[in-house]
């Protein structure tokens, strides 16, 4: 791909909102309550970049017992959560404003539900500079691994997905942003980089180093 691209697409958790380790604490407190003790690691491995009723499947086969109400139960405590600790990721916004000024458009593409991105855009002052171009797996088909909402984001934007860049942290993102036909940038500030290497384009550890990668 020649640099720079034509839209950026950023997933959101992980990458623009500091939610993870927020919503994986809350995971696993609540997976203990249910009969599943599991450490955060593993939940990282199991669940980062999935949807809840992904958990929720996963779960229940590991043996926790879940009850029917349970992916509204666990939204709820994980949004009271975010709306009082989530924080953006550092230089984040900055890598907006350098997007801006050249005039390249951005938009988000998330496994996330729309109340929960706009709960943690909304604390982290990002939200006014995204609305109308966040997308989330409840506009499209088939969650992350799958394509659709980053290619959704494309189509509406009116641009080929060989000129976009998709921002990930997470190994299905990844995939998804590759089965789109995009360029795939890994943020490996916390993720293993072991898992995204062989999906990603390129990884790097701050976003600082965004502009730069991107042409910019």
């Amino acid at each position: 791909m020649i640099l720079p691209p034509d839209l950026v697409i950023f997933d959101c958790d992980g990458v623009l909102v500091d939610s993870e380790p927020l919503t994986n604490v809350v995971i696993r407190d609540n997976l203990l309550r249910h009969g599943l003790d599991i450490s955060l690691d593993r939940i990282v491995d199991l669940f980062v970049g999935g949807t809840m009723s992904g958990v929720m499947t996963t779960a229940r086969g590991m043996g926790a017992d879940l009850p029917g109400d349970w992916l509204d139960s666990i939204y709820s405590d994980i949004f009271e959560v975010l709306a009082a600790k989530v924080e953006p990721v550092p230089g984040a916004a900055a890598v907006l404003d350098v997007l801006d000024v050249a005039g390249i458009p951005y938009a988000v593409g998330s496994n996330g539900p729309h109340r929960k991105m706009e709960i943690t855009l909304g604390r982290t002052g990002l939200l006014e500079r995204l609305r109308g171009r966040v997308y989330s797996r409840e506009d499209v088909i088939n969650p992350k691994p799958a394509p659709d909402v980053y290619l959704k984001a494309a189509s509406v934007a009116g641009i080929s997905p060989h000129r976009c860049v998709v921002i990930e942290d997470s190994a299905s993102g990844a995939r998804a942003g590759r089965a789109a036909g995009m360029y795939c940038m890994g943020y490996v500030a916390v993720s293993d980089p072991d898992r995204l290497a062989p999906i990603c384009d390129v990884l790097f550890a701050s976003m600082h180093d965004v502009p730069t990668l991107l042409g910019l």
